[in-house]
């Protein structure tokens, strides 16, 4: 083969390859959009045994998925138990000297002192100097609960009913999903707690401010979730606010914790925290916009 062949044939080799490389990369860009809306499709999460949820035989706070709950729970461990223990043994010590010197035994004839200028000031610091280290974060998580919502949040809007709950996406439409308890049976069988889990879970995305505001239909209400360390009132003619964030995705249940009638004990929360892109699915599934764009309705 001459030289001039031998170009020849590998310019023609080598143009087939890019038209090989082209159909490839085509192919692959229009299965892009496919794949993308197939990652992006809402499954409901299945809860996690002990996360979000209460354990048997638990005695103290369910674990915190939320920053104020982190901090509430950091407040409780490090600061509160520790002081209250101090105050308890101090206290049991005393009682216990007291008994043990000045019973009538050991003690036949009664002192007659009636103040101690240096105890008097001691017992009256003491509790002062307490109160303030414990004020000042207290005062502090306080601050953090009722910050605002930031610009732009996402607003889901809680309503209390007798016996259920109704939540309302106005940034996505304005559509409202009733959320009723499940059956005992019901719940068993999709592997959830009974009694609290719910047919219909309030889905919102995890990692952002979401501005949660309250209202009651009929009697005061309240909407509680220990493990988001989070518990708003529903009053009837009000609107409650506060904002909720969720550290991780997945399943959070709670219970009206306000005596609103008959069946109160039967008002299952489920929360449910979901990445932003299934997020966006589940709201077109349920006819919402999304974006500004209006979602098919499912």
């Amino acid at each position: 083969m001459s030289p001039i062949e031998f170009v020849r044939h590998a310019g023609t080799a080598f143009r087939t390859a890019g038209q090989v490389l082209a159909g490839i990369a085509a192919t692959t860009a229009a299965a892009a959009p496919s794949l993308a809306l197939a990652a992006a499709t809402y499954v409901p999460a299945k809860p996690v045994p002990g996360k979000g949820q209460p354990v048997p035989g638990g005695w103290t706070f369910q674990d915190q998925y939320s920053p104020i709950g982190q901090e509430a729970l950091k407040m409780h461990d490090y600061l509160l138990m520790p002081v209250i223990t101090v105050i308890v043994l101090l206290v049991l010590f005393l009682l216990i000297a007291v008994m043990a010197k000045f019973n009538r035994r050991a003690n036949p004839v009664a002192s007659k002192t009636s103040h101690n200028t240096l105890i008097e000031v001691i017992w009256t610091l003491v509790p002062v100097l307490v109160l303030v280290v414990i004020a000042v974060p207290s005062i502090r998580l306080l601050a953090h609960q009722y910050e605002p919502a930031p610009k732009g949040a996402l607003t889901v809007k809680v309503t209390g009913y007798q016996w259920y709950w109704g939540y309302t996406y106005p940034d996505n439409g304005g559509f409202e999903v009733i959320s009723n308890m499940l059956p005992p049976a019901e719940a068993i069988k999709r592997g959830e707690p009974p009694q609290l889990a719910a047919d219909n879970r309030m889905v919102v995305p995890a990692g952002v401010p979401i501005r949660l505001q309250t209202t009651g239909s009929d009697v005061i209400h309240s909407f509680s979730v220990p493990s988001l360390w989070f518990k708003l009132d529903a009053v009837p003619g009000r609107i409650n606010e506060k904002v909720m964030m969720i550290n991780k995705p997945g399943v959070y249940y709670g219970q009206c914790s306000e005596l609103c009638g008959a069946r109160h004990g039967y008002m299952p929360i489920v929360v449910e925290a979901v990445t932003k892109p299934q997020f966006d699915a589940w709201i077109k599934s349920q006819g919402g916009t999304v974006g500004g764009a209006a979602a098919p309705a499912a």
